[in-house]
């Protein structure tokens, strides 16, 4: 069942305790992780859930490519809560250990939630369901809590990919969830191969327009250096292949125009020295930026003529929702929950993955129309608003769903 017309009613009345945990969470040295999951914590603690957060961390070595986690502090204020960071044990190689990580999760971090909060809680809300749901689960059967786990796609769109013990834990965690909430309504049908049809809740998140200085946007284009005449088309994502990274540098080398400009904006990724090397190669102007703060991202999302993410899997893209608060047109591929979000022709346009000739063809296409462009991107922002793709709608349902699960 989708939630774009959810009236929010059940984030009122009595306050009730939650425990949320979430591995891919911000923190002082990894500044721009996922930053979707803190703005759900942020807005669900606005309603009347009161929230305890542990945002399970590895250990880390002092030095090495992963360093930074050793540099992650006890705890943190994010916003209107406070994060606790509790160590465990993250195995490598991945596809071997994953489950001994899980396990180091749960037995981690309930012995660390028993010892520092007031238990038990009235209901836990996980962000992922492995490693965050199966990580609570041994406190939620000892105690009788129910459970919430939520998915943007990785645990489910790459279950076969996983070993057995991994999928088993998967299996055991929805099993004993009271809901498995998820992004977007393809996401939700693969969610029903693993649950009751019952037990499955589309529930968009997204963005919130206010944050946008659209009425700035030519001002901020000459504060970032970009001619009037000058088409920006950006990027937002991690600088990975399954991001379709190697298809944008490919498609944008493609364009026979002077009058393109590539921005790109990433967080992680294997890629990141690959297209900083690129892009030096293009015959386009091209800037490529690390880890920006929200602030100034939101900037680049205001300035941009268009928004190109051509990802080869999705759930429902966060940095989509932000080019429609910024009135930017998408152009993105025709895969998971995307097609939910954009309006094809109306809002922007999608394409087929890992077809940069076809993208290339697009991005020409819209390049030659800026007013079609600036049509999209205004179109985009009502159906944002139209959609209640907002902050708030989402901490309002996931109200709901908390109350039905403590009622259940």
């Amino acid at each position: 069942m989708t939630t774009d017309d959810s009236s929010g009613t059940a984030a009122r009345g009595d306050p009730y305790d939650v425990l949320a945990c979430c591995i891919h969470h911000q923190s002082h040295s990894l500044p721009v992780r996922s930053p979707f999951n803190h703005r759900s914590f942020d807005a669900i603690n606005r309603t009347a859930a009161d929230l305890d957060v542990v945002v399970p961390t590895p250990f880390a070595p002092p030095a090495g490519p992963h360093s930074e986690y050793d540099r992650v502090p006890r705890t943190e204020r994010w916003g209107t809560y406070v994060a606790h960071y509790p160590r465990f044990l993250y195995m490598l190689p991945k596809r071997r250990f994953y489950h001994v990580s899980g396990d180091s999760v749960q037995r981690r971090v309930t012995r660390y939630v028993e010892e520092t909060f007031e238990t038990p809680h009235d209901v836990v809300h996980t962000s992922d369901i492995y490693l965050d749901g199966y990580g609570m689960l041994k406190y939620c059967k000892r105690h009788d809590v129910p459970l919430v786990v939520n998915s943007h796609a990785v645990d489910l769109h790459n279950f076969e990919s996983f070993n057995d013990a991994v999928q088993k834990r998967i299996r055991e965690t929805v099993d004993y969830a009271s809901t498995v909430a998820v992004v977007s309504d393809e996401l939700a049908e693969v969610a029903r191969q693993f649950a009751p049809a019952e037990k499955v809740e589309t529930v968009p998140i997204g963005e919130d327009p206010e944050k946008f200085p659209t009425d700035r946007r030519p001002a901020i284009r000459r504060e970032l250096g970009i001619d009037p005449d000058t088409k920006l088309l950006l990027y937002v994502g991690a600088y990975t292949e399954q991001k379709g990274l190697r298809d944008l540098v490919e498609a944008v080398d493609g364009l026979a125009r002077g009058d393109v400009m590539l921005a790109t904006i990433g967080h992680e990724g294997d890629l990141r020295w690959w297209l900083l090397d690129r892009l030096g190669e293009l015959d386009h102007p091209a800037r490529s930026q690390w880890r920006l703060d929200p602030v100034a991202l939101r900037r680049w999302q205001v300035a941009a003529d268009a928004l190109v993410h051509p990802s080869w899997s999705e759930g429902r893209p966060t940095v989509m929702y932000e080019a429609m608060a910024a009135e930017t047109a998408v152009v993105g591929s025709a895969v998971g929950g995307i097609p939910e979000m954009v309006e094809d022709g109306e809002t922007g346009v999608l394409v087929p993955p890992k077809e940069p000739e076809t993208l290339t063809a697009v991005l020409n296409e819209l390049l030659d129309d800026p007013e079609r462009l600036a049509a999209m991107g205004a179109a985009g922002r009502r159906r944002l608003v139209d959609k209640g793709w907002t902050w708030t709608r989402h901490a309002e349902r996931f109200a709901e769903i908390h109350r039905e699960a403590m009622n259940g």
